[in-house]
């Protein structure tokens, strides 16, 4: 086969259609919220890559650690010849995974952004010549077909992303991984764990405002792709810790009374002064419920890594 395959599973005007299905379904309901995928333009990837860099924004650095430590007994544990990554993006994580994979056949990360793909691509055939890579442009959270590659598989989804979606989403998430699970393969879960709530709060609302400028980005997506008429700065940034559900929100605080016309939609939406909007959801785990979730999705949880000091878990499930 090629080094290099690019496979398209969605229809070049698929992010535009979903985009607009989001934006009307989510500021026509109440409570007003959009879904976090809408903040990943280009400088909206920009912008989170800084927050990485943050000091309140423990999560990366607590998984590359984990990743720097345990690739190589993840790596014999899976004995993986396929790896696949799910929301891959630039796939610099899944670095330290490759580097102990020695046996490692084929690398398949799936995304919905050509760009990013090919970026990941190009870079890693240039360090690893002899490795084959299998790129799917794909939605994850809508089903997967899996191109034939030699097994073992090892199904990553790192950075916690995992907590982005709803309790019911997640059951439906994890059912269609299981799904793609033959004898043998393997699932890698990042979850971003339970932990003080002022701890939580600072790594979604950092001293330097650079979340609250990622939060309000997708807004200017909105503005740029649909031609509405809404300003960033007619809103705040607001970030809290739910106890009851234990995942952080994030929302967008109207300033004052707005209307907001969108034409590309033919919608005119108003919004109250202090009216909220959620813009992400952002789960945290303990280890007995995500041990139970893989379970009701049919996977046995075998394997749970976690960083120094217990902010972060990898963990590792196969079909039961």
């Amino acid at each position: 086969m090629s080094p290099f395959l690019l496979t398209r599973t969605l229809p070049e005007d698929a992010t535009d259609a979903a985009l607009r299905a989001d934006v009307l379904h989510g500021l026509t309901r109440t409570p007003k919220a959009l879904p976090p995928k809408w903040f990943y333009d280009a400088r909206g990837s920009e912008l989170f890559e800084e927050i990485t860099r943050l000091p309140e924004y423990y999560p990366t650095r607590a998984e590359r650690e984990i990743l720097a430590v345990r690739a190589s007994e993840i790596a014999a544990v899976s004995g993986a010849r396929t790896l696949v990554e799910l929301g891959s993006g630039s796939s610099e994580k899944t670095r330290h995974l490759l580097d102990e994979l020695h046996g490692l056949h084929s690398y398949v990360p799936v995304d919905v952004s050509e760009s990013a793909l090919t970026g990941a691509a190009e870079s890693l055939l240039a360090e690893r010549p002899g490795l084959n890579v299998h790129a799917l442009i794909a939605d994850f959270t809508r089903g997967l077909a899996l191109p034939g590659t030699p097994g073992p598989r090892l199904v990553a989804f790192l950075g916690g992303t995992i907590g982005n979606l709803l309790p019911a989403e997640r059951a439906v998430f994890l059912r269609s991984v299981r799904s793609l699970l033959a004898p043998g393969d393997a699932l890698l879960l990042g979850t971003d764990l339970v932990k003080d709530e002022g701890v939580l709060v600072r790594a979604y609302d950092d001293a330097s405002g650079v979340t609250a400028a990622f939060n309000k980005n997708v807004l200017s997506v909105i503005a740029r792709e649909l031609g509405a008429d809404i300003d960033p700065d007619d809103f705040d940034h607001v970030a809290l810790w739910d106890r009851e559900q234990e995942w952080i929100e994030m929302r967008l605080r109207a300033r004052s009374a707005l209307n907001v016309k969108i034409p590309e939609l033919d919608l005119e939406v108003s919004f109250e002064a202090g009216e909220e909007m959620r813009t992400e959801v952002s789960a945290k785990f303990r280890q007995e419920g995500v041990r139970t979730e893989l379970a009701e999705a049919g996977m046995v949880l075998t394997h749970w890594w976690t960083d120094t000091e217990g902010r972060f878990a990898l963990s590792l499930a196969t079909a039961s």
